[in-house]
């Protein structure tokens, strides 16, 4: 069961030494029991709605199986062309399906499916499954909902909101087709790591905040870590959500992420004394 809040947080300033965190400030750790949804842990502000990022293709994932966009782990296998975003690198330039599109985030993969869905559609969905504020309208003026409404636009969630939708996710309450919940969970990527144990399965998510001119600040990016874990016969959902304090080489979401993993064993290990 969930901790007092004062000993929860005393108990996290111990794990906050790690130096994938050492320039990002964390606003919210969450872990939840995906079978009753019983708070196991929670810090900081995990009710303040920020962007997605690249967490939301795992609901983008459901809504393109759901409607037969996506076929299975490994179709539709899609092409690059020149003039999709590329800012990804050479992983990015790739053939592409359902499988390596979570793995390496592609952005423009993402951009086909939803230009598949159209405008009506994609926002049917999204307010269907209820992912947050379920904007999908992209930049005011900018008709642009399809290519980037989740990135650091629009469309926002909260902490607590993510760890929600994955629970539904997970025990199939989502409106969606049981199929398309099952091909979404198989394909979020596994870790190979295996803190005490738990096998992970997660997907990080970056974005840089951007001004009134529109304009990106690289030193304040906000990175994810979402996902959930099992270990002997039991299953949590768990969620990450840090903020850089300078610009850094590596992704706020992959350090989200690694912090999060290393972090993990402590977290679960405190709520269980």
């Amino acid at each position: 069961m969930m901790k007092n809040a004062t000993l929860v947080a005393i108990g996290f300033a111990t794990l906050t030494a790690s130096a994938s965190m050492a320039q990002a400030k964390n606003l919210c750790t969450l872990i939840m029991d995906s079978a009753t949804s019983t708070q196991l842990f929670m810090q900081g502000d995990c009710n303040s709605r920020v962007t997605p990022a690249s967490t939301f293709k795992i609901a983008l994932a459901a809504i393109g199986y759901d409607t037969g966009v996506l076929k299975d782990a490994h179709a539709p296998t899609l092409n690059f062309q020149p003039g999709y975003p590329d800012w990804g690198g050479e992983n990015w330039k790739q053939p592409t399906d359902p499988t390596r599109w979570l793995k390496y985030s592609v952005v423009w993969y993402s951009q086909q499916i939803t230009h598949q869905l159209g405008a009506a559609k994609f926002a049917d969905y999204v307010k269907r499954i209820d992912y947050g504020n379920a904007d999908v309208n992209g930049d005011p003026g900018k008709n642009n909902g399809l290519e980037r409404a989740w990135i650091a636009s629009s469309l926002q969630i909260s902490p607590m909101e993510q760890a929600n939708f994955l629970t539904r996710l997970l025990n199939f309450k989502l409106p969606l087709s049981k199929s398309a919940m099952e091909k979404t969970i198989a394909i979020v990527e596994t870790q190979d790591k295996k803190p005490d144990g738990w096998t992970i399965q997660g997907k990080t998510g970056m974005a840089y905040p951007r001004g009134a001119d529109g304009s990106f600040d690289y030193a304040r990016s906000w990175g994810w870590y979402v996902g959930w874990g099992e270990k002997d016969g039991r299953r949590i959902v768990f969620v990450r959500l840090i903020k850089d304090e300078k610009r850094e080489k590596i992704s706020a979401g992959i350090r989200a992420r690694d912090s999060l993993l290393q972090d993990l064993p402590a977290l679960l290990k405190q709520q269980s004394d």
